[in-house]
């Protein structure tokens, strides 16, 4: 598509134009929006409020060069450095996941088994940008939430993070699952584990290549990691712990056998708003206790 000069065009023009380079996005217009009002420095709102305005000349420019990046996959949170999630603006790079709203459902489960004003333990493993662990200690100020990686660079996102939000409540460790916590014990443990199955086909569409692979597949199910979290949380759960697991969309039934056969009571599924099922629950029971 030939260039347009930048200094004569609005923004209104710049957007008809990305919305047809993008239109093999499922959200073209939406993502059109967000890249060009993250390279014009204004709001979403500013943008549609005053579609005549022009672009300068460095605006264009950097808008052409985010367009070319997506259009060959990158998300579009890596092009802006910020994703939303649990209604915080999170900083995100290639060395986390990007947060989604699937995973929100993991957030609202959490909350309701965290009475407000209870002094608890959380756990968040494999907290990547620290996405959970912030919205529950945003949440529940009164808990005491640990984020484990076993990536150092997605902890320094999620320090960050926690940095802009101004959040005391919460504390940083490194380690892969249980390693980072040692001899702890917990009153919830929340994960958003990898779960796709190794090779699946997803692996290499959308925005998936561009993402940590370490956070998207565990071994020939995807199961891998959540057997592990499941065979350890027993020996990190304090009495009447929970633990909580995202899990793919056709994987509750497989999770929710694991949590039974790993002693757990008080099994349950939950969907996510799109009706999908997306998280397990399992209650520690004392004898089965490390």
């Amino acid at each position: 598509m030939p260039e347009t000069d930048p200094v004569e065009i609005s923004f209104a023009a710049a957007l008809a134009a990305a919305r047809d380079e993008l239109s093999g996005q499922m959200e073209a217009g939406r993502e059109a929006e967000i890249l060009l009002s993250h390279a014009a420095g204004i709001s979403r709102s500013q943008l549609l409020a005053y579609p005549e305005r022009l672009l300068t000349l460095e605006q264009h420019g950097v808008f052409r060069t985010l367009l070319g990046r997506r259009r060959n996959g990158e998300p579009v949170a890596y092009l802006t450095g910020c994703r939303e999630f649990w209604s915080l603006p999170l900083k995100v790079t290639p060395a986390t996941l990007v947060p989604r709203a699937e995973t929100e459902t993991l957030v609202e489960q959490a909350l309701i088994l965290l009475p407000p004003g209870d002094e608890l333990e959380i756990l968040d493993l494999g907290t990547g940008c620290g996405a959970i662990a912030l919205a529950i200690a945003g949440e529940r100020s009164h808990c005491r939430v640990t984020g484990s990686d076993v990536c150092e660079d997605a902890l320094r996102v999620a320090r960050e993070n926690q940095d802009r939000l101004a959040l005391e409540n919460i504390g940083w460790t490194q380690g892969s699952w249980y390693q980072a916590v040692a001899q702890c014990k917990f009153d919830l443990i929340v994960s958003n584990p990898p779960y796709v199955a190794d090779g699946d086909p997803h692996l290499a569409q959308g925005d998936l290549p561009h993402e940590p692979a370490l956070a998207l597949a565990s071994g020939k199910d995807g199961l891998n990691a959540i057997r592990e979290i499941i065979d350890g949380a027993p020996s990190h759960l304090n009495k009447s712990g929970w633990l909580l697991l995202e899990h793919g969309f056709d994987q509750q039934k497989s999770v929710l056998e694991l949590l039974i056969a790993a002693g757990f009571d008080k099994v349950c599924g939950h969907k996510d708003l799109a009706g999908i099922p997306r998280v397990v629950a399992g209650h520690i029971q004392p004898n089965c206790q490390g």
